[in-house]
């Protein structure tokens, strides 16, 4: 005859400890949850303000004390006053192509060298990733004031392409970094595989290698893209003529109109905001691929 087993039932010791354990547990969930919805705020409300107050009307600009309810009155006007201010429209021109020029020679350079630290193993390879941020802890004055007179001496200073340079060596270290730790989450068997079943080295990292790291590639690029888009300081030291709109609104800023600040504001905001929402997929992804 077989027995069956009964329940254990836990003294009240016990439960009360697991009862200890669930607050304890759901207190900490509680105060991550908290936290992240202040780190949240603190960054979404500015942003809120600011485009609650670049689309409305000039005059609700300057009102005080401001309205309770947000866009109210809704208007581009504001926008329009400061898209027809002076050297706005050829700032964001000047702005769009120093961003595009920025990405494809950062992606260019930094795709390969990433791929190179990830996959060889050579003397100082770690010196080498060392030296390669360490460019970042260098001042930017540092470095544009000195471009600024080989630029004159060479004739491109004041020009889109010198200031895309400028922006290609800033991104560069991390771009480099985020794209060699792409390429490192792909296992390289992987690659000896597809050489197995006959691939050459270049068919087995073009089929096999490249389409799991392009989500990654990806968001390197878009910050880089977002990093030369708001970059100020050597836009303002190597471009007179041809500012890109960073540098246009800063000149302009001490002698400028609150709608002005606003528009401004609200329109270096926008673009990064933009690529962000359309590439927080390849964000993700490329998140999980790292932490596997």
């Amino acid at each position: 005859m077989t027995t069956i087993p009964q329940p254990v039932t836990a003294s009240p010791e016990v439960r009360a400890v697991h009862r200890k354990m669930l607050r304890r547990r759901a207190l900490s969930r509680g105060l991550t949850y908290l936290v992240a919805i202040l780190i949240a705020l603190w960054f979404l409300i500015p942003i809120f303000f600011i485009a609650s107050m670049a689309l409305t009307t000039p005059a609700t600009v300057r009102e005080y004390p401001k309205g309770v309810l947000p866009f109210i009155p809704f208007s581009t006007e504001t926008l329009r006053f400061f898209l027809n201010s002076s050297g706005i429209i050829p700032g964001i021109i000047n702005s769009v192509l120093v961003a595009l020029t920025t990405l494809v020679l950062s992606t260019l350079i930094a795709a390969p060298a990433g791929y190179a630290i990830s996959r060889f193993v050579f003397r100082g390879r770690d010196t080498f990733r060392l030296a390669i941020l360490a460019t970042r802890a260098f001042p930017i004055v540092v470095l544009a004031i000195p471009l600024a007179v080989v630029f004159i001496n060479v004739g491109i200073f004041d020009s889109v392409f010198s200031l895309a340079l400028m922006h290609t060596a800033l991104a560069l270290p991390t771009t480099i970094l985020v794209i060699g730790s792409v390429f490192a989450s792909i296992p390289y068997e992987l690659e000896e595989a597809a050489q197995v079943f006959g691939c050459t080295p270049f068919q087995a990292f073009r089929y096999v290698v490249l389409p799991l790291v392009l989500p990654g590639i990806a968001a390197a690029a878009i910050f880089t893209f977002v990093m030369s888009w708001n970059e100020v300081f050597a836009a303002s030291v190597l471009t007179i003529q041809n500012r890109t709109l960073p540098a246009q609104v800063l000149t302009a800023l001490s002698q400028s109109s609150e709608p002005y600040q606003f528009a401004g504001g609200f329109f270096m905001l926008v673009p990064s905001m933009i690529f962000i929402f359309f590439i927080r997929r390849y964000l993700f992804n490329m998140w999980g691929q790292v932490t596997k």
